[in-house]
Parts: C-alpha cells; sequence; structure tokens
C-alpha cells in the first residue's frame, strides 16, 4: 500500500491525485488544502461569469470522491501548521501543489498608493477568497487602469465592464456584486508596453470584450500602426496573426455610444502612480517602440492617464514553503522531473507538480501531463518508497496532534449552504465569502467525528 499526500487541491493537485489511483491500483492519496474548499484557482480564480471553464469542477469533483482518494481541507502545511519533515513522516511520498501564491510588482514610485492594487487581490475579492479583504475597489471611482495585456487582465477588465444583469447570475459574492453595479466605472484603458502582436491574452477572450451589451471597445490606430507586425501580419503565429485581425477591427468601427468604454493602449509603459487626494489618481506612462530585437525601448515621451483604480495584471510569482528548498530567483521548488532537489541532489520522496514546479505558465490544462510526468517518477521510485513502516492512518495522527480537517462530507455541507443562500437572495449558488461562513457550514457535519 503507497500512502501519497498532495498538498494542494487546485488542478495540478488533483491530476496528480487521478494519476496515482490510474498508476497504482495500491495507492491511497489524501489531497491536503489550506482552504476548506477544493479546486484551487478553478473556484477563487476563474472569472464568475465563465460558466464553461467554472464547470471543470465536475471533473475534478470525480477525482476526489473516488473511494481511493481523501479531501482533507483548512489544513495548513508549513509555517503554522504540519510541517513539512511531519508530513514526509505520515506518507511514503508528499507530492506539493501549491501554486503561484503572490503575484508580481511594477516597482515603480507610488505603486503602494490606495487604490492601487494586483488584479489578484480583485480576483479574489469577486470571487469570494476567504482571505480576500473588501478595500472600496471601485467605491468612488470614475476611471480605471488595468496594466497587463494577458487573459487574467482581459479577465478584470470584462468584471469592470459589466453591468448588473450579466452579474447577477454568477456566484459572485452578494457584497462583491452590489458594489460593482453600483460601479461609476466608465472609463477602463487595459495597458500594455509592448505591441498587440505580442500581446498574451488569447483570442477567445480578446472576442468576449466586444460582445458586451454596457460597453464598447476602441483601439488606438496609431498604436497599432507603431507594432510592424500589425500591416502585414500574415508572418504571425496564428494565435497572435487572430488577435490583432481582432483589434484592427475594432480600430475601424464607429462608437456606438454604451455607457461604459474599454481603450486597449500598447506601447506604454508605466513609470509612476500619481496621487490625488491622499489615493491614486493617475498613472503616467512613458511612450515606448520596438527595439527591432522583439522587446521596447523608451522614447523620453510621456502620458499621464487618469485613473482612480489601478490593477496590475503582470504575473504571479510562486512563495518558499517552509521546509521545501527554494530557487528565488525563477519562484519555484528545484526539481528533476518533479523529484524535488536539495542541494542538486534528489530528495527521497518529495515532489512537485504544477505551477511551483515549472512557474506560472500554460493553461489548466498544461497542469495535466505536468502532474503525470511527477507522477511517473513518483511511482519510478515507490519500490523503495514503501519499505519505510508509516505509524498509523495520517488523518489519526493529524487528529491526535490538534488537526481537524474539513472532510468531502464538510464541503458538501458548504455547497448546499450556498445553494441555500443563493435561494434566499432570489439567485443560484452564491459563494460564501468569508472563513467564518465557511467554518460554520461546514462545522455540523465535521462535528460528527470524535
Amino acid at each position: 500500500m503507497l500512502r501519497v499526500a498532495v498538498v494542494g487541491s487546485g488542478p495540478s493537485g488533483v491530476y496528480s491525485a487521478q494519476s496515482l489511483v490510474q498508476l497504482e491500483p495500491l495507492a491511497l492519496v489524501d489531497v491536503l488544502d489550506r482552504l476548506p474548499c477544493p479546486y484551487g484557482l478553478v473556484r477563487y480564480g476563474v472569472a464568475p461569469d465563465h460558466e464553461k471553464i467554472k464547470s471543470l469542477q465536475n471533473n475534478l469533483r470525480t477525482v476526489l470522491e473516488h473511494d481511493r482518494v481523501r479531501f482533507l481541507g483548512g489544513v495548513q502545511v508549513g509555517a503554522g501548521g504540519v510541517p513539512a519533515a511531519r508530513l514526509r513522516e505520515l506518507y511514503h511520498a508528499v507530492v506539493y501543489c501549491v501554486g503561484a501564491a503572490t503575484d508580481r510588482h511594477l516597482g515603480i514610485p507610488g505603486e503602494e498608493l490606495p487604490g492601487s492594487w494586483s488584479a489578484t487581490q480583485f480576483v479574489s475579492w469577486y470571487s469570494a477568497h476567504p482571505d480576500a479583504v473588501d478595500d472600496g475597489f471601485v467605491r468612488g471611482a470614475r476611471s480605471a487602469v488595468v496594466i497587463g495585456v494577458g487573459n487574467v487582465a482581459v479577465d478584470v477588465t470584462r468584471i469592470l465592464a459589466r453591468g448588473a444583469p450579466e452579474l447577477s447570475p454568477t456566484d459572485m459574492p452578494d457584497a462583491a456584486l452590489r458594489a460593482l453595479t453600483a460601479s461609476r466605472v466608465t472609463e477602463i484603458q487595459m495597458v500594455g508596453r509592448r505591441g498587440p502582436s505580442q500581446a498574451r491574452f488569447t483570442t477567445k477572450e480578446l472576442r468576449e470584450l466586444g460582445g458586451l451589451p454596457e460597453a464598447e471597445v476602441t483601439v488606438d490606430t496609431a498604436e497599432l500602426a507603431l507594432d510592424p507586425a500589425c500591416a502585414d501580419p500574415s508572418a504571425l503565429a496564428a494565435p497572435q496573426r487572430r488577435n490583432v485581425e481582432v483589434l484592427r477591427g475594432w480600430a475601424d468601427r464607429a462608437p456606438r455610444g454604451a455607457p461604459r468604454r474599454i481603450r486597449l493602449r500598447f506601447f506604454l509603459r508605466p513609470v509612476e502612480l500619481l496621487a490625488e487626494g491622499g489615493r491614486v489618481g493617475a498613472v503616467r506612462f512613458e511612450r515606448t517602440a520596438p527595439d527591432g530585437r522583439g522587446g521596447v525601448t523608451g522614447t523620453g515621451e510621456f502620458e499621464v492617464v487618469e485613473a482612480q483604480v489601478v490593477l496590475r495584471s503582470v504575473g504571479y510569482r510562486g512563495v518558499p514553503l517552509e521546509g521545501l528548498p527554494f530557487d528565488a530567483d525563477q519562484g519555484t521548488v528545484p526539481q528533476l522531473a518533479g523529484r524535488v532537489l536539495r542541494d542538486g541532489a534528489v530528495s527521497p520522496g518529495e515532489y512537485v507538480a504544477g505551477w511551483i514546479k515549472r512557474g506560472p505558465t500554460g493553461v489548466i490544462g498544461t497542469n495535466r501531463p505536468c502532474a503525470k510526468e511527477t507522477v511517473t517518477s513518483l511511482l519510478e521510485d515507490a519500490p523503495v518508497l514503501v519499505r519505510r513502516e508509516l505509524p498509523e492512518d495520517p488523518l489519526t495522527a493529524l487528529r491526535a496532534e490538534g488537526v481537524e480537517p474539513v472532510e468531502w462530507s464538510g464541503w458538501q455541507a458548504i455547497e448546499r449552504a450556498e445553494a441555500r443562500l443563493g435561494a434566499s437572495l432570489g439567485r443560484g449558488v452564491v459563494k460564501l465569502p468569508d472563513w467564518q461562513s465557511l467554518m460554520a457550514a461546514a462545522g455540523e457535519t465535521n462535528r460528527q467525528h470524535p
């Protein structure tokens, strides 16, 4: 019998558990998560209006309901929780799938002004992450700047531009829904430092902006013209070519008088956030130009853009987990085919998968082959790993040490509470937004265990 702990219940963690039980008929897998709810970024990162992507939870559910997989939520691993060394004692192997938990900074003056946030903070708020804080993101704001041109930047831009009829059917927490539907933000600028042919968003996400009923999209023809690839996109890879074609179409479109306007801007690099009344009031950008080597260079020309809300969306970054080695430059755990490396040598029984393994790249599906590679390494090592006798059922040992996990029945109780909350508000399922309400919902079921 091979006992494995998987730390993290997002896609990489669940795909790791799936590969383990599919490839090893004697594997027993405990999926641990700091939160009482499973699914990681599928629950707390996918935009609430992307119902098709969120439906991936149904596939992940099937794995977590497998008779050899056990979900243990509300379990902190590392600092302030179960030490990594203790997990190693309780299981033959541990697979860390802890993602990339923080965001990258711009490193410019004024970045910490009130009204300036990472897109991660904004997404956590409207996705009901229990650690999120309601900082009045859009309160009193008239205009917003989103710095970045990837899919997360498109997500937050789209949510800012949606109206009540579009947001109400989602599972967005009620406080965020009320704040966003009362928002007076009418101008949203999404800004990239490079050209449109180098933007990281997918065409599908980009096109969604053009279909918003209460917003119109504009693109500056002069900024498109700065990108040599826009004049003749035929040499571009298909995804970039499609993006350029969509953007060129919007540049030629006449305004239709929608209540909100989304402006897609390019070749602008943020250099400073400017204060007004003690909070952010504008962003100072430097105009950039292609340098002929795939990058950009500053031109010495500047533009100030008004904004009472600034959301930076310039990437995620992994954070160290106490007890594991960490490459601070890469923001990942050193590894070889998923095996954790300590001082360059393989650390027996310790593995990584997902963003903490490879960095914050790829789409949700990228985690499947990544997890399979790690599990293949683990199963190659299993004949040696299983020789070590374990003390007892890890759950019994954890409970004896004061850890009281939220098991699958507790998560199901949370789901029922969210359905009841939605019904009481005349909506569908509505997420519980804080630790207290989540743990209270899980508690009745969870307290049945001694």
